[in-house]
């Protein structure tokens, strides 16, 4: 039996466009979308006019030329008009392709070439790096403000085309048959390799997301969700947007994250669930919370002493890009154990794996998450052009090596030990230690070069860089220093250039004469220590 057949068969006649519709059907004048810049005026939309608004852009989109399977770069900042590109292309059959805005140029031409893309959409402020990036596109449209914000000098003189010029009649837009399994969008994910790997997403993914997502975080439709983090990551798209448009629930965006309007925020709207972060959760406690507000943060781990200080739910969900939305959650019955990450979510199988003998791991002992699922339903569909990921990161069996390192607790919870040393999380943000230091490496005199996490009150942890010095390296160690951030600020996002480079005479070594990089990590904070001290 076909395996793709059978896939497709569990959300058959189903899409994306198919539920906007039904609930724009049911439910026209309940609010989808509320959209609360910190600058400009505001604005709802109703499911009705959601839905109008999208197969308006689509049908523009398809007098331009975009056809079914065309990629479409979406390189914004939170904003309606990235929301309803996004919707738009999938609506019509294109497959909307979401990338950082703090990309460098360089980075943004990358995402163009590998994935094709046939236009793109972006704001003022991002329009030059665009344009440098992608000088052969057909077409380039940008928005008239900077996410509510009014362009800064120069920025407005782009000469590029206009996103209101993009709609077209809605109404002439014809009904595509649905195909569940045909790619909706593309996230970047830097995961632990030099190149970022491009992530598909089908119409299936997002109608799975939908249907479990509200389970795992108690939302109905009743219930808001408030978006602060950036669209172009699956936070964002699947685990607030995809959820909500599962219960037919409403949305809040915002530019990102205001910790003076957060409350301000929350009350006016009822907003009942948001996502947590440390950075959130240093402003949201900083004030004192509203009584009858807030009811679930979705947040990595169970805190009892955390959920008892904000005074609402904390509800535990575990993911990445390319689980789609939370594999594991809290699920109903007997309680997790402290500061787990729950246990896997229905339809997700999971095992911990040795990673040196490839054994199954006994309860409480460490190893790799291994997730399984159909792909293009509970899993990511592959990772785009690019077989030797798909290789590296699934068994001959179907299992997703996640890379992360967890155990099983004796009531079956699952908790999270330590993330793979190459990848590090700033802000929010996946960073590749090895990119990092591929970028480095150009610049002469780089004899070895080793990036790792050092802790930050704000950000989690930041990139710090070690490098032993060649032949060829120029100046002191200061100037050294200086030279690779100056050259990673000019080839990588500013969240991943490295806040401090220490040149060492070597490494400390673990088995195999690999780098310790644990041993870096722990002398990256003690002179950051040093430093503080001595200033």
């Amino acid at each position: 039996m076909d395996e793709s057949q059978v896939a497709a068969s569990q959300f058959a006649g189903q899409d994306i466009p198919w539920l906007l519709r039904t609930w724009a059907e049911r439910q026209p004048d309940k609010a989808l979308l509320i959209w609360e810049p910190r600058d400009g005026t505001g604005r709802t939309w109703t499911y009705a006019q959601f839905w109008s608004d999208v197969r308006g852009l689509a049908a523009g989109l398809a007098e331009r030329g975009v056809a079914e399977g065309d990629k479409i770069l979406l390189h914004a900042d939170n904003c309606p008009e990235m929301v309803l590109a996004w919707y738009a292309c999938a609506t019509l059959g294109a497959v909307a392709v979401t990338t950082n805005t703090r990309s460098a140029a360089s980075e943004v031409a990358f995402f163009v070439e590998k994935t094709g893309c046939a236009g793109a959409i972006t704001q003022p402020r991002h329009a030059a790096v665009v344009k440098e990036a992608a000088p052969g596109l057909p077409w380039i449209a940008v928005t008239g403000d900077d996410s509510g914000a009014e362009p800064a000098a120069g920025d407005a003189d782009h000469g590029l085309g206009s996103f209101d010029e993009l709609f077209g009649d809605g109404d002439s837009l014809p009904v595509r048959e649905p195909d569940p399994m045909a790619p909706a969008g593309i996230l970047f994910t830097s995961g632990t390799t030099s190149r970022p790997k491009a992530v598909v997403h089908t119409h299936a993914n997002a109608l799975w997301a939908g249907r479990v997502g509200p389970v795992n975080i108690s939302l109905t439709g009743d219930d808001t969700y408030l978006i602060y983090l950036p669209f172009f990551h699956v936070n964002a798209q699947s685990w607030a947007l995809w959820t909500v448009l599962g219960a037919g629930g409403t949305v809040v965006l915002q530019p990102k994250f205001s910790s003076s309007r957060f409350w301000e925020v929350v009350v006016a709207h009822k907003v009942t669930h948001i996502s947590l972060l440390p950075f959130v959760i240093n402003a949201v406690i900083s004030q004192p919370v509203p009584e009858n507000s807030l009811k679930a943060g979705v947040f990595g781990l169970v805190v009892p002493e955390l959920e008892a200080l904000l005074g609402f739910s904390v509800v535990p969900a575990y993911g990445m890009t390319e689980t789609v939305i939370h594999a594991t959650s809290q699920g109903p019955g007997l309680p997790l154990a402290s500061r787990s990450m729950g246990r896997p979510t229905p339809g997700y199988e999971m095992l911990v794996v040795d990673q040196e003998t490839g054994e199954i791991c006994a309860e409480d002992q460490a190893g790799e998450l291994w997730v399984r699922g159909t792909r293009g339903i509970q899993l990511f569909l592959e990772y785009y052009d690019n077989p030797e990921a798909m290789a590296k990161s699934f068994t001959e069996d179907g299992w997703f090596k996640t890379g992360d390192i967890v155990r099983w607790t004796a009531g079956g919870s699952i908790v999270y030990c330590e993330r793979d040393a190459d990848l590090l999380k700033v802000g929010g943000e996946n960073v590749s230690a090895r990119e990092v230091e591929d970028v480095c490496r150009q610049v002469p005199g780089v004899a070895d070069i080793a990036v790792v996490s050092r802790s930050h009150p704000m950000l989690d942890e930041v990139p710090v860089a070690f490098v032993v010095r060649g032949p060829a390296a120029e100046g002191d160690d200061a100037e050294f220093g200086a030279a690779l951030i100056e050259r990673c600020a000019a080839a990588l996002a500013d969240f991943k250039v490295p806040r401090a480079v220490h040149v060492v005479a070597d490494f400390p070594r673990a088995t195999l004469e690999k780098v310790a990089k644990n041993k870096l990590r722990v002398l990256a904070e003690e002179l950051a220590e040093e430093k503080t001290a001595d200033a």
